[in-house]
């Protein structure tokens, strides 16, 4: 089994030419490879809604954890009941962090997600992932190689220094027309958000409308000089 500690480079290879860019073969491998012990950390986008769908098919009872960090839009929370509606068998989990939002801001003060976003989200976000990934040996995430600068270099599998952990990427090379073609096709139920101009939904206090369609993460922490979380470094 490839693990965090006995890392080697191209160890194992996909063909990303057919019909699913290797999504497919990549969860298949995956599930296969790592058992209960791979974990899906779902945002519950447009890239997770297509995700969830792919690894219904290869893994009905998988596990896949939002980060609930109390603050997400009505819409998310909305988006995934009917996800679980759909997949009655999929293990949803919502991970909360350890501090309340009245905890956090005893501690930290009022709107840490103005005054120092990146603490809020390693306590909100980061600390609970860490928490989840601790006796895991991979985790799934919807990232594409489109969707910013930051995020061309990652393969389908990686080696995750953050959490000392494998991460693996099976839509990296889907285009944002390919996951709408596959949620079309399939009829998904999606964040109506994306109808309204956020084609990358985080938390409510942090995501706006996106500039540009160039840019698809434009929306995130507008005038804050920050565009990831620190999930993916």
């Amino acid at each position: 089994m490839l693990t965090y500690d006995n890392w080697r480079e191209e160890s194992v290879t996909f063909d990303h030419e057919d019909e699913f860019k290797g999504a497919l073969q990549v969860l298949e491998w995956s599930y296969k490879t790592y058992g209960e012990e791979i974990v899906y950390a779902c945002s519950f986008g447009i890239e997770g809604i297509a995700l969830i769908d792919l690894i219904a098919k290869v893994k009905p009872d998988a596990q896949i954890v939002f980060l609930d960090t109390d603050v997400h839009f009505k819409e998310t929370y909305e988006t995934i009941e009917r996800v679980k509606a759909k997949y009655p068998t999929l293990n949803i989990i919502l991970k909360k962090p350890a501090l309340t939002l009245q905890e956090q801001e005893k501690t930290y003060g009022d709107r840490l997600w103005e005054t120092a976003p990146n603490q809020c989200c390693k306590i909100r976000k980061l600390d609970p992932l860490n928490e989840v990934l601790t006796g895991a040996k991979a985790w799934i995430s919807g990232l594409r190689h489109e969707q910013s600068e930051t995020r061309k270099h990652v393969q389908f599998i990686n080696k995750d220094d953050r959490f000392q952990s494998v991460k693996i990427c099976p839509l990296i090379h889907w285009t944002w027309k390919d996951v709408w073609r596959y949620v079309s096709k399939h009829e998904l139920t999606y964040n109506v958000l994306h109808d309204n101009g956020y084609p990358s939904i985080g938390c409510e206090h942090c995501t706006k409308p996106a500039f540009t369609m160039e840019d698809l993460r434009s929306g995130r922490w507008q005038g804050q000089g920050k565009t990831e979380c620190g999930l993916h470094g």
